[in-house]
């Protein structure tokens, strides 16, 4: 997957969304969030993550010092902030080089790292803006896996960085998730397990059989580990121990 063309494309649908919507409507999936701050947050972070990138820091940075965080007044002005985002991320990993190390929340990584960071970001808003507005989502199924694979990588790295000492585990040891994606074309991309081990969690892309398995499109599986909606919601086959899912969702982060 092109990461730059697709994060575009993503911002570029939400900003369709947003761009005739009432943005005082609640977002249910984020409590106390309006479209308003919904967007504002989105292009905010874009703009957060271009600054990191461009003065190559290696600390964080507080968005709120971040030039142009605020959108301008009027809407299509507004719409213009929000789609202007990503490239200015895009033209400060190009500047600053893709493989150059930079400040994370999990650590220093590649600058290119961010791009795929905030398409997802992306991804996951427009549904919480899609939901808001009680208009269906729709998302392409190599999107909507890579989305999954991203957020289980982070949610592997939080659990084997806290160690054995780290409290309570997503999965425990000797249980397992399956996630299996049923769009066609997918292969190991639109497979998961994850392992509960002593010291953590392991994240594979092998098809086997677990504790508790969720079958169903990447876009409903995405919905489901993310919080949006409910595996029961969206439909999703789900086999063995409900309780280990039960488990994953209250122990992942938001």
């Amino acid at each position: 997957m092109e990461f730059t063309t697709a994060l575009i494309a993503e911002n570029a649908a939400l900003a369709d969304l947003l761009r005739d919507a009432d943005l005082s409507t609640p977002v249910p999936t984020c409590p106390e969030w309006t479209l308003e701050q919904l967007m504002r947050h989105v292009g905010r972070g874009d703009r957060w993550c271009a600054h990191i990138v461009a003065e190559q820091s290696m600390e964080f940075i507080d968005p709120r010092t971040v030039d142009g965080g605020k959108p301008p007044a009027s809407r299509d002005n507004e719409i213009a902030w929000l789609q202007a985002g990503p490239q200015q991320l895009i033209d400060a990993v190009a500047a600053t080089g893709a493989d150059t190390p930079v400040w994370t929340f999990l650590g220093p990584r590649p600058a290119a790292w961010w791009i795929r960071r905030r398409l997802h970001e992306a991804v996951v808003h427009r549904a919480d803006a899609a939901i808001a507005l009680g208009v269906e989502f729709e998302v392409e199924p190599a999107v909507a896996a890579d989305a999954i694979s991203e957020w289980l990588e982070r949610c592997e790295e939080r659990a084997n960085a806290e160690g054995p000492a780290g409290g309570d585990r997503p999965v425990a040891d000797e249980h397992s998730l399956h996630l299996h994606a049923t769009d066609p074309g997918l292969g190991e991309a639109g497979e998961w397990t994850i392992l509960g081990r002593p010291d953590g969690i392991g994240l594979d892309h092998e098809h086997g059989k677990a504790t508790v398995a969720l079958r169903g499109p990447a876009r409903d599986l995405l919905l489901a580990v993310v919080r949006r909606r409910s595996a029961a919601e969206q439909g999703l086959e789900v086999f063995g121990d409900a309780g280990v899912w039960d488990t994953w969702l209250a122990r992942t982060p938001f």
